[in-house]
């Protein structure tokens, strides 16, 4: 069963005009291809404001996912995270400027970690938490080779990156985000809680299980 929108009612029968459709990305229709008919282009009204909303994808578990394929303010992110409880957001990681993938992590939530911040910087390291706090002004870098760090496990799909360009309005975000940087692997951008600020890294998942916990067996 359908799980919906409260306050919101779907509209049956209401598409995007075909002039639409030809202004779409491949890339665009690609993602769209990958789920159900049934799943594509739902309609709500919102009682509220009694406006039209149209979900690029709305899921019989009620997660709507959106495919952006170029920059948003932030009015226009906030808006629609209010609007879509379960929002989940898919971007073009493609046409990024700037953005590499740099080494893999360690899992951030190892309780070994929890008295070190990770450093905002391209090469991986760490400072100590109580140095933060002491307002010590440059603290003590330490590298995975220091015999604090040394020996903790490295994980296979959490990976630090850089982003020389990045368009920040993402790092507001509160729904889930995912980057398509082609091929059979996305990247969640998450972030681990720091006194330092808040450290982004990517966490790697396959294509076809994304499209799986979205797409009931027997769909």
């Amino acid at each position: 069963m359908r799980k919906d929108i409260p306050g919101v009612e779907i509209v049956p029968g209401i598409s995007r005009r075909k002039e639409y459709y030809r202004k779409e990305t491949a890339w665009h229709r690609d993602w769209k291809l990958a789920f159900p008919q049934s799943f594509r282009e739902v309609a709500f009204y919102d009682l509220a404001n009694t406006d039209i909303h149209r979900a690029d994808i709305f899921t019989p578990s009620g997660y709507t996912i959106e495919f952006q394929n170029s920059p948003i303010t932030l009015a226009e992110l906030n808006s629609r995270e209010a609007f879509y409880p379960n929002l989940i957001w898919v971007l073009n990681g493609k046409k990024f400027k700037g953005f590499k993938i740099l080494k893999h992590l360690p899992d951030v939530d190892d309780p070994k970690l929890d008295e070190y911040e990770f450093c905002h910087s391209d090469h991986l390291s760490m400072v100590r938490k109580t140095e933060i706090i002491q307002g010590i002004p440059n603290p003590k870098i330490l590298n995975f080779y220091h015999p604090e760090l040394k020996g903790i496990k490295f994980t296979s799909n959490l990976y630090s990156f850089c982003w020389k360009q990045p368009h920040s309005v993402w790092y507001s975000a509160t729904a889930k985000i995912i980057i398509d940087l082609g091929g059979h692997f996305l990247y969640e951008l998450k972030q681990r809680k720091q006194l330092n600020g808040n450290y982004p890294y990517l966490k790697m998942i396959s294509r076809k299980t994304f499209v799986d916990w979205h797409t009931p067996p027997e769909i």
